[in-house]
């Protein structure tokens, strides 16, 4: 009869990307430098946005918090793996696997969310410029970016609290680098119907709906672009929404990738790459693809680094 393991804690097994130790050592020092690009990048985007008073506008609010999740979203997975990597130590805690699954999610559709609350204000900037400031008022960008995260933690919630109702069999290997739910799910001993229903309604509710959201603003977007006649003025309307729509581009083309791939039944080293071009390459870009493509960041960057420039310099100096 096979095993079946209901109750208690159970360590699983997360296979990686390779086998082989020499490709391990390149993928740990690859991993680690772009966690610590994506990190320290996010925070720089925080500190000058929070640092410049010409920054306070709803659009670069909303950025900070999609850096935020950027974060979060990759420290979700990426230093248990560097630990495992470095360890040569495979297991994870079932625990920590639901949890890692749980924040996953959660940071998942805080950055589906954000993307789309960003494509409003777009929207409401290029569409309707002369009431921009009527609507878009500070309290509305906070209930905006509030509810955001409030909807992520709930709607990650049942994805998460249904798989503590299956029954897995002893030995839980996981062919990736972090415990991924539709991995988990294949490894369940028990029906899952319940749990693919949750997972579908809360995919159509959390990701398809905002991302149908985020067409229909471009629509109406690229509508006024048409209608502006002069060369210089569809300029700089495309320019305030350029490096949202590349940013909504690479999230939902690397998400998309990963899906698909495992929709098709493509090779499992298919499926990986395209999760780490998810889960790793798109927010450690983010960070550049707002600072090099936005005239604005890029002067007030510059001015927070010759602040912290001028404060180490008197620290260096010290008193006279």
């Amino acid at each position: 009869m096979e095993k079946r393991n209901q109750t208690g804690p159970r360590n699983v097994i997360l296979l990686g990307l390779t086998e082989d130790s020499d490709l391990q050592s390149l993928l740990f020092g690859l991993f680690l430098s772009m966690y610590l690009v994506t990190v320290l990048g996010n925070l720089l985007i925080i500190l000058t946005i929070i640092s410049d008073p010409h920054l306070h506008t709803p659009m670069y609010f909303f950025l900070s918090n999609l850096s935020l999740a950027d974060i979060g979203f990759t420290s979700t997975t990426v230093p248990k793996s560097l630990l495992n990597i470095y360890t040569q130590n495979k297991f994870i805690t079932y625990a920590g696997c639901i949890t890692q699954i749980f924040f996953f999610i959660v940071f998942g559709c805080l950055d589906n969310l954000l993307l789309t609350v960003m494509a409003y204000d777009r929207f409401v900037a290029i569409c309707h410029p002369l009431h921009y400031v009527v609507i878009m008022k500070p309290h509305l960008c906070g209930m905006l970016a509030l509810g955001s995260w409030l909807v992520s933690v709930m709607g990650s919630l049942p994805e998460t609290l249904t798989i503590l109702r299956l029954s897995f069999c002893t030995i839980m290997e996981i062919p990736h680098f972090f415990c991924d739910l539709p991995e988990v799910l294949k490894l369940a001993c028990s029906d899952t119907l319940i749990n693919n229903i949750v997972v579908y309604s809360m995919t159509f509710v959390l990701a398809v709906f905002p991302f149908t959201g985020i067409l229909f603003s471009y629509a109406q977007i690229f509508s006024s672009i048409l209608r502006i006649s002069s060369a210089g003025g569809k300029y700089k309307a495309f320019s305030t929404c350029g490096s949202h729509l590349l940013v909504v581009s690479l999230f939902y083309g690397t998400g998309l990738g990963v899906y698909l791939s495992s929709a098709a039944t493509m090779s499992s080293k298919m499926s990986l790459i395209a999760s780490v071009m998810y889960t790793m390459v798109t927010p450690m870009l983010n960070p550049f693809i707002y600072t090099l493509r936005n005239r604005d960041m890029k002067v007030a960057l510059r001015r927070l680094l010759e602040n912290i420039g001028s404060v180490s310099e008197g620290a260096m100096a010290g008193p006279s």
